[in-house]
């Protein structure tokens, strides 16, 4: 089981976007220290829901401030960047870092980010699927050429090519953000892993892992791949002594960042969109992830291992808003929960 850090540089009210991007910085070098395995960084534009605008670039900077943690982004939004400039990044990070960057991307949603940066409303709708297979050719083959709908160039050569990492790894591996059936067929016609959202439990989580073989099958895929596929389940972590005392911490903290977070959210096309009650979601998180005592946790964890068949985890630490209480919780998890966890 490998277990990670989920991070978000969420802006907590009355704190500042230095003060959250310093924790996320922060976080993810003490999830090393801590023996943690990965760190997966979120991507936000124009809201406090999270302050990190290029979790490429954010990427960057921790792989280089660590030697053995797995930094993977979660996720850089498709519809608001061009495939090849996302897969010469990826490159250049996997290459660099030795193979321990993992390119996680997604669909976004219908946000007004799609106007600010010129793709329009189509490319989140209809888009998705011709830019994940020019990013993914990109990240496998020598040369490209594109004659899509959005896309259309003559053929250029891939500089720098992942293949030329010094490792074992041929590129970059690339997740897939899967919140439908049909980002779940997606991501499996192409043999691509899933991250499942923090929303959902054990349950719907299985049905989609079944789903994605199903349809992985149906493709064609080669059975050690659909056997072997790593898909991500990301979730919230909070460890206290007591269970009581881990839930008043995020039930005092995260609601205020939630209702400030979505509530900035604005539509491109000005579509109501329902927001969800921060107080029962957090109610609800706290109830689907391991928050309470180390031995609940690692109990959570392994439960939903086993529901899932899923065994890498991306867990929000954060929850507390607070940076020394956002260490210790990274620290506890690393020293109380994983040793249980094997």
């Amino acid at each position: 089981m490998r277990v990670g850090s989920f991070v978000l540089a969420a802006r907590f009210p009355g704190q500042g976007d230095g003060e959250a991007l310093h924790r996320a910085v922060r976080s993810a070098e003490v999830a090393e220290e801590a023996g943690l395995d990965s760190v997966w960084l979120a991507e936000h534009h124009f809201v406090p829901y999270g302050t990190c605008p290029s979790a490429v670039t954010l990427a960057a900077l921790l792989l280089g401030r660590t030697r053995r943690l797995r930094v993977g982004t979660a996720v850089s939004v498709l519809p608001t960047a061009h495939p090849v400039a996302l897969g010469e990044q990826a490159a250049l990070l996997h290459i660099t870092s030795g193979g321990r960057f993992s390119l996680g991307v997604g669909r976004g949603g219908p946000w007004v980010d799609l106007e600010v940066f010129g793709s329009g409303l189509q490319a989140y709708e209809e888009g998705f699927p011709e830019s994940l297979d020019l990013l993914v050719r990109w990240l496998r083959e020598p040369s490209v050429a594109a004659s899509g709908e959005r896309f259309s160039f003559r053929e250029v050569p891939v500089v720098p090519r992942p293949s030329e990492c010094l490792t074992e790894a041929e590129g970059p591996e690339v997740v897939v953000a899967c919140t439908s059936p049909q980002s779940v067929r997606l991501a499996a016609e192409r043999g691509l892993p899933m991250l499942l959202g923090m929303h959902v439990g054990d349950e719907e989580k299985a049905e989609m892992v079944a789903l994605w073989r199903e349809y992985a099958r149906a493709a064609g895929r080669p059975a050690e791949e659909i056997l072997g596929a790593a898909h991500v389940s990301a979730g919230v972590c909070q460890i206290a002594d007591r269970r009581t005392d881990a839930v008043e911490t995020l039930t005092k903290t995260m609601p205020g960042w939630l209702r400030q977070g979505l509530e900035a959210h604005v539509t491109v096309d000005g579509r109501h969109r329902t927001m969800r009650d921060p107080l029962a979601y957090t109610e609800l998180l706290c109830g689907l992830h391991p928050v309470g005592t180390p031995r609940l946790c690692a109990d959570r964890l392994a439960a939903t291992s086993e529901r899932t068949g899923i065994s890498r985890f991306a867990l929000l630490v954060e929850g507390s808003g607070d940076l020394a209480a956002t260490e210790e919780n990274v620290r506890r998890l690393g020293a109380e929960v994983l040793p249980h966890l094997g």
